[in-house]
């Protein structure tokens, strides 16, 4: 897919900038430099996968913690 044919659209999408900055983050926890002009597309299915993948792992964690936080003990 060429650049700018960016088909994922955002829920909201004023958080553009912060989904950016957590695919930065993800991506130095595991090893994986980020692209400096912000194109992924050079980078290998594996290490997107990776970095994706760690992703929704870390979302998934913090909903769950906050799930905990609010939800009343029995």
């Amino acid at each position: 897919m060429a650049l700018g044919q960016k088909r994922n659209k955002l829920v909201v999408p004023e958080a553009h900038k912060a989904m950016e900055q957590f695919k930065t983050e993800v991506a130095k926890e595991i090893g994986i430099t980020t692209p400096p002009d912000g194109y992924w597309g050079n980078y290998s299915s594996r290490d997107c996968g990776a970095v994706g993948g760690h992703m929704v792992k870390k979302m998934i964690e913090d909903y769950e913690r906050r799930l905990g936080e609010t939800t009343p003990t029995s």
